[in-house]
């Protein structure tokens, strides 16, 4: 537990500020990783419109 706490007392004391151009090369390859990933959180979150697409109710004659 002391050495969980010294680490992040350590990586709170080193906060380092990069522009965002340093970010987006950081980023590098997993940007499209990271698009994609959006996209289908998007896609899974948003209800409504997948609602719109399921067929109607078969009835209840079953």
């Amino acid at each position: 537990m002391v050495n969980q706490i010294s680490l992040l007392q350590k990586s709170i004391n080193n906060k380092q500020e990069i522009t965002r151009k340093e970010a987006i090369k950081k980023i590098g390859n997993y940007g499209k990783y990271a698009a994609l990933t959006a996209l289908g959180t998007y896609i899974i979150l948003n209800p409504q419109k997948a609602q719109a697409q399921s067929p109607e109710s078969p009835g209840t004659g079953f």
